[in-house]
């Protein structure tokens, strides 16, 4: 664990660093870096969604992923408590900022093969080499966002810290599942996730993007099914 732990500090500092940095930028230039994180999201996004060796599975997935999404209303429960936070954390009121904020950089931050594998190598080798490399990308990501979307970035390392502190304690079952197809299927649906946020960000959209997370648990089960039953392995080739 200790190198979730470390990855969740980073987080923390660099949201705290933004913050900062925040104070004494004007809302019109908050506004413009806002609009170019929004593009480097995509860009982020786009760039591992590509690499996906089975469309027709992401497709499914996301389908799947956001029927149930949508049954259980993830984005309007996380809104909800982000709203709760922001109640406790500025009693002013609640504008749903930190809901934005957290939802859109644990995503960014737990979403990427290298908090998969790495954690994966944690619980299994006790090798920490990968998290603590994408602890010091994280605390730089975490700098930035929070300079357009505030303090909820902060609250993204708790679910950092329940996402890949579960796979390292849990590595040597989820190994058999999380193999290398299932956990680039993993990234592609988790990618295309991204890409909604930039937009978002950009305010091109406003698509419940949190609706659609039960398709990164949905890609490692699909892929397990393809690999056991033959006729569906030559179906999706």
């Amino acid at each position: 664990m200790i190198g979730t732990l470390i990855n969740a500090a980073a987080i923390i500092l660099g949201t705290i660093v933004g913050l900062l940095l925040r104070k004494g930028i004007p809302q019109r230039l908050q506004d413009t870096i806002g609009q170019g994180q929004g593009l480097c999201v995509i860009l982020i996004g786009l760039s591992s969604a590509i690499k996906t060796a089975d469309v027709t599975c992401v497709i499914i997935c996301m389908v799947v992923g956001s029927l149930i999404g949508a049954w259980v209303d993830i984005e309007k429960r996380l809104d909800s408590l982000g709203k709760a936070i922001e109640r406790k954390v500025s009693p002013g009121g609640a504008d749903g900022s930190i809901a934005k904020g957290f939802v859109t950089a644990s995503l960014v931050f737990c979403v990427g093969a290298m908090a998969i594998v790495g954690s994966l190598n944690a619980g299994l080798t006790g090798d920490y080499e990968m998290l603590l490399t994408k602890s010091v990308l994280d605390l730089i990501s975490s700098a930035m966002l929070s300079v357009s979307l505030g303090i909820g970035v902060m609250f993204a390392a708790v679910f950092v810290l329940v996402f890949q502190g579960a796979i390292v304690l849990l590595a040597g079952v989820l190994q058999p599942l999380l193999t290398a197809a299932a956990i680039n299927e993993i990234v592609c649906a988790g990618s295309l996730l991204i890409v909604g946020l930039g937009l978002n960000l950009m305010g091109i959209t406003k698509i419940k993007v949190a609706d659609y997370l039960p398709a990164i648990v949905i890609a490692p089960i699909l892929c397990a099914i393809i690999q056991a039953v033959p006729a569906l392995s030559a179906f999706f080739g």
